[in-house]
């Protein structure tokens, strides 16, 4: 498929996706949700892929969240239809069988906030400013803030940035768990690609059922999690990488994982 608002690059281990939407602070509408869902995709299904950034183009935004201009008119079945396709790519963010990392500049307001919110880690460079502003202009937050936002940060801290709309710093996010690390503006892309040559070393099996081992644990009563993981745990040891992992750990060398 070719991308007109975002922009695929795979270098290495490592796809590189950004939102190519900046003179409209890579707002999201209907073209760029399917065009980010078609994206995702590819990367999920190419086996030399192992990580994917998720950024935004330009030096004003990662993402300004729903393009108001094209949800302005619509009617609530409208509406539902929009909300349930964002959705459906975010959750594709979050059980893609990768790590997806947010790489934060600027605004995350809104839909944006809820796209890094959906991705397994987050890193944000200074100026970047997080809002669930959508109360600012009468709305609620409808692609999953509601859902995810407390597991963050706390059901106290959630309510505050969902009633009030504020914005918060970049520093302020990583105090409440929102982002993981912090880092000098100019230098986003290459701590972004820092940790995901990090992870692309490790075991791709090892990384995607651990992804779905914290997820499990977010849906499911505890002793169901719990069930969940040791069965998923035990059944890594019929794995290449897990028998080369323990076996290159034990002769002090560098492991070789194969994705078997």
């Amino acid at each position: 498929m070719s991308y007109t608002n975002v922009i695929y690059e795979k270098r290495g281990a490592v796809a590189w996706v950004t939102l190519n939407r900046p003179q409209v602070l890579n707002a999201l509408n209907r073209q760029t949700l399917l065009e980010l869902e078609a994206s995702l995709r590819e990367a999920a299904a190419d086996p030399e892929v192992r990580v994917v950034v998720l950024m935004g183009a330009g030096e004003r935004a990662f993402c300004a969240g729903l393009d108001l201009r094209e949800a302005a008119d619509k009617s609530p079945l409208e509406a539902r239809e929009l909300s349930r396709h964002a959705h459906r790519v975010f959750r594709l963010i979050e059980t893609l069988p990768k790590p997806v990392i947010a790489a934060v500049h600027g605004y995350a307001m809104g839909g944006g906030m809820e796209l890094a919110l959906s991705c397994d880690l987050a890193i944000a460079s200074e100026d970047a400013v997080f809002s669930q502003a959508e109360v600012n202009v009468g709305l609620t937050p409808g692609w999953g803030a509601t859902q995810r936002l407390w597991r963050l940060v706390g059901v106290r801290r959630a309510k505050m940035l969902v009633l009030t709309g504020d914005r918060i710093s970049a520093a302020e996010a990583e105090r409440m768990g929102l982002v993981n690390k912090v880092v000098p503006s100019g230098k986003l892309r290459e701590e972004a690609e820092a940790l995901a040559l990090k992870l692309a070393e490790r075991s791709p099996i090892a990384l995607r059922v651990a992804k779905e081992q914290l997820n499990a644990s977010l849906e499911n009563a505890l002793s169901a999690g719990l069930d969940y993981e040791v069965e998923a745990w035990s059944l890594l040891f019929s794995t290449h990488d897990a028998r080369e992992g323990v076996k290159a750990f034990l002769e002090k060398r560098k492991p070789s994982y194969r994705g078997e």
